[in-house]
Protein backbone atom coordinates (compact mmCIF):
# COMPACT_ATOMS: atom_id res chain seq x y z
CA UNK A 1 0.00 0.00 0.00
CA UNK A 2 2.80 2.32 -0.18
CA UNK A 3 2.69 5.12 -2.69
CA UNK A 4 5.10 7.53 -4.01
CA UNK A 5 5.31 11.22 -4.59
CA UNK A 6 8.22 12.76 -7.20
CA UNK A 7 9.56 15.60 -7.82
CA UNK A 8 7.42 15.85 -11.35
CA UNK A 9 3.94 14.96 -9.69
CA UNK A 10 3.23 11.41 -11.12
CA UNK A 11 1.16 9.62 -8.33
CA UNK A 12 0.04 6.52 -7.76
CA UNK A 13 -2.56 6.86 -5.21
CA UNK A 14 -5.97 5.34 -4.14
CA UNK A 15 -9.58 5.81 -5.95
CA UNK A 16 -11.12 7.91 -3.22
CA UNK A 17 -7.82 10.69 -3.17
CA UNK A 18 -9.12 14.17 -4.14
CA UNK A 19 -7.05 16.46 -6.42
CA UNK A 20 -8.24 20.25 -5.84
CA UNK A 21 -6.71 22.49 -8.40
CA UNK A 22 -7.05 26.51 -6.64
CA UNK A 23 -5.48 29.55 -7.48
CA UNK A 24 -3.33 28.24 -3.92
CA UNK A 25 -2.11 25.55 -4.61
CA UNK A 26 -1.06 23.81 -8.50
CA UNK A 27 -1.80 20.74 -7.48
CA UNK A 28 -3.31 19.51 -4.07
CA UNK A 29 -3.31 15.88 -3.45
CA UNK A 30 -5.05 14.34 -0.31
CA UNK A 31 -4.60 10.52 0.61
CA UNK A 32 -8.34 8.99 0.29
CA UNK A 33 -10.58 7.77 3.32
CA UNK A 34 -8.80 4.64 4.64
CA UNK A 35 -6.40 7.19 6.41
CA UNK A 36 -8.88 10.87 6.39
CA UNK A 37 -7.14 13.72 7.62
CA UNK A 38 -3.56 12.78 6.04
CA UNK A 39 -3.11 15.07 3.46
CA UNK A 40 -0.42 16.08 1.04
CA UNK A 41 0.00 19.51 -0.75
CA UNK A 42 2.26 20.35 -3.89
CA UNK A 43 2.92 23.99 -5.27
CA UNK A 44 5.20 25.24 -7.72
CA UNK A 45 7.67 27.88 -7.02
CA UNK A 46 7.94 30.80 -9.40
CA UNK A 47 11.68 30.54 -11.26
CA UNK A 48 13.79 32.30 -12.60
CA UNK A 49 17.84 33.59 -13.41
CA UNK A 50 17.92 34.39 -9.92
CA UNK A 51 16.94 31.60 -8.39
CA UNK A 52 13.13 30.79 -7.25
CA UNK A 53 10.49 31.81 -4.66
CA UNK A 54 7.93 29.89 -2.92
CA UNK A 55 5.22 30.62 -0.03
CA UNK A 56 5.41 27.79 2.35
CA UNK A 57 2.35 28.47 4.63
CA UNK A 58 -0.57 31.01 5.13
CA UNK A 59 -3.48 30.63 7.45
CA UNK A 60 -5.28 32.10 5.05
CA UNK A 61 -5.09 30.16 1.95
CA UNK A 62 -5.15 26.53 3.54
CA UNK A 63 -7.91 27.51 5.72
CA UNK A 64 -9.39 27.82 2.43
CA UNK A 65 -8.42 24.03 1.62
CA UNK A 66 -9.61 22.78 5.25
CA UNK A 67 -6.48 23.24 7.05
CA UNK A 68 -7.60 25.02 10.16
CA UNK A 69 -5.02 23.95 12.70
CA UNK A 70 -3.27 26.41 14.94
CA UNK A 71 0.19 26.01 14.53
CA UNK A 72 2.40 27.08 17.24
CA UNK A 73 5.90 25.85 17.11
CA UNK A 74 8.03 25.98 14.17
CA UNK A 75 11.35 23.21 13.97
CA UNK A 76 13.87 22.80 11.78
CA UNK A 77 16.47 19.57 11.18
CA UNK A 78 19.37 18.77 9.48
CA UNK A 79 20.37 15.44 8.57
CA UNK A 80 23.00 13.63 6.36
CA UNK A 81 22.62 10.94 4.17
CA UNK A 82 21.14 7.96 5.43
CA UNK A 83 19.99 9.13 8.45
CA UNK A 84 16.59 7.71 9.84
CA UNK A 85 14.15 9.72 12.09
CA UNK A 86 11.10 7.96 13.51
CA UNK A 87 8.97 6.77 14.05
CA UNK A 88 7.45 9.60 16.19
CA UNK A 89 4.59 10.50 17.58
CA UNK A 90 2.69 12.58 20.00
CA UNK A 91 -1.20 12.29 20.52
CA UNK A 92 -1.69 16.16 21.54
CA UNK A 93 -0.39 17.48 18.00
CA UNK A 94 -0.92 17.64 14.49
CA UNK A 95 2.78 18.34 12.04
CA UNK A 96 2.83 20.24 8.81
CA UNK A 97 6.19 18.76 7.46
CA UNK A 98 8.00 20.03 4.72
CA UNK A 99 12.16 19.88 2.87
CA UNK A 100 13.83 23.06 2.31
CA UNK A 101 16.75 21.25 1.22
CA UNK A 102 17.40 17.67 -0.29
CA UNK A 103 15.19 14.34 -0.34
CA UNK A 104 13.61 12.20 1.89
CA UNK A 105 11.49 8.90 2.04
CA UNK A 106 8.48 10.02 4.41
CA UNK A 107 6.38 7.34 6.33
CA UNK A 108 3.01 8.22 7.94
CA UNK A 109 1.91 5.06 10.21
CA UNK A 110 -1.73 4.94 11.57
CA UNK A 111 -1.54 4.29 15.42
CA UNK A 112 -5.56 5.59 16.18
CA UNK A 113 -6.51 2.11 18.32
CA UNK A 114 -10.11 2.58 16.94
CA UNK A 115 -9.08 2.86 13.37
CA UNK A 116 -9.72 0.31 10.79
CA UNK A 117 -6.30 1.04 9.22
CA UNK A 118 -4.64 0.59 12.69
CA UNK A 119 -1.16 -0.71 12.17
CA UNK A 120 -1.06 0.42 8.30
CA UNK A 121 1.41 3.22 6.61
CA UNK A 122 1.88 5.29 3.55
CA UNK A 123 4.67 6.73 2.53
CA UNK A 124 6.07 9.43 0.18
CA UNK A 125 9.41 10.60 -1.70
CA UNK A 126 9.37 14.48 -0.65
CA UNK A 127 11.84 17.11 -1.94
CA UNK A 128 12.68 20.44 -2.00
CA UNK A 129 12.91 20.57 -5.74
CA UNK A 130 9.41 18.97 -5.86
CA UNK A 131 7.54 21.60 -2.81
CA UNK A 132 5.72 18.63 -1.47
CA UNK A 133 4.19 19.71 1.96
CA UNK A 134 2.73 17.05 4.16
CA UNK A 135 -0.03 17.22 7.08
CA UNK A 136 -0.34 14.80 9.66
CA UNK A 137 -3.09 14.90 11.73
CA UNK A 138 -3.23 13.84 15.72
CA UNK A 139 -3.67 10.14 15.82
CA UNK A 140 -0.64 9.27 13.45
CA UNK A 141 3.34 8.74 13.95
CA UNK A 142 5.26 10.24 11.52
CA UNK A 143 9.21 9.36 10.73
CA UNK A 144 11.63 9.59 7.31
CA UNK A 145 14.66 8.14 5.63
CA UNK A 146 17.14 10.66 4.04
CA UNK A 147 18.41 10.34 0.36
CA UNK A 148 19.74 12.92 -0.59
CA UNK A 149 23.76 14.17 0.65
CA UNK A 150 21.46 16.27 3.00
CA UNK A 151 18.15 17.27 3.86
CA UNK A 152 16.46 20.17 5.76
CA UNK A 153 13.17 19.34 6.75
CA UNK A 154 10.51 21.57 8.66
CA UNK A 155 7.93 20.75 10.69
CA UNK A 156 5.09 23.26 12.36
CA UNK A 157 3.42 21.85 15.34
CA UNK A 158 0.17 22.39 16.83
CA UNK A 159 1.85 22.16 20.34
CA UNK A 160 5.04 23.00 21.72
CA UNK A 161 7.41 19.81 21.86
CA UNK A 162 7.14 18.54 25.33
CA UNK A 163 9.70 14.95 25.64
CA UNK A 164 6.98 13.76 27.88
CA UNK A 165 4.46 13.80 25.48
CA UNK A 166 6.53 11.95 22.88
CA UNK A 167 6.52 8.11 22.10
CA UNK A 168 8.43 6.04 19.42
CA UNK A 169 7.67 3.25 17.81
CA UNK A 170 10.40 0.92 16.29
CA UNK A 171 11.18 2.23 12.84
CA UNK A 172 11.68 -1.76 11.55
CA UNK A 173 8.69 -3.84 13.50
CA UNK A 174 8.21 -6.70 11.47
CA UNK A 175 4.62 -6.41 12.09
CA UNK A 176 4.47 -2.91 10.03
CA UNK A 177 6.37 -3.97 7.23
CA UNK A 178 7.42 -0.65 6.07
CA UNK A 179 9.80 -0.95 3.16
CA UNK A 180 12.64 1.47 3.53
CA UNK A 181 14.76 2.34 0.72
CA UNK A 182 17.84 1.54 2.41
CA UNK A 183 21.58 1.57 1.12
CA UNK A 184 23.12 -0.21 4.68
CA UNK A 185 22.48 0.22 8.08
CA UNK A 186 20.57 3.56 8.75
CA UNK A 187 21.85 5.98 11.28
CA UNK A 188 19.55 6.09 14.30
CA UNK A 189 19.19 7.95 17.56
CA UNK A 190 20.15 6.13 20.68
CA UNK A 191 16.43 6.76 21.41
CA UNK A 192 14.88 5.32 17.80
CA UNK A 193 16.98 2.67 18.06
CA UNK A 194 15.75 1.62 21.43
CA UNK A 195 12.25 1.95 20.62
CA UNK A 196 9.21 -0.34 21.16
CA UNK A 197 7.36 -2.28 18.57
CA UNK A 198 3.74 -1.43 17.73
CA UNK A 199 2.05 -4.18 19.94
CA UNK A 200 3.48 -2.41 23.00
CA UNK A 201 1.92 0.95 22.02
CA UNK A 202 0.69 2.62 25.74
CA UNK A 203 -3.10 2.60 26.23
Amino acid sequence: MTNFLSPTLRVDICAACVIDRSDMARDTVEIGESFSGVRLFARAADRDERGAFRRVYSREEYARLGLTDEFVEDNVSTSKSGVLRGLHYDFRLAKFVQVLEGEIFDVVLDIRRESKTFGKWKSFRMSAEGCEQLYVPRGFAHGFYVISNIAVVSYKQTSAYDPASEGQVLWCDPEIGIDWPLTGAPILSVKDAQAKPLSLLPE
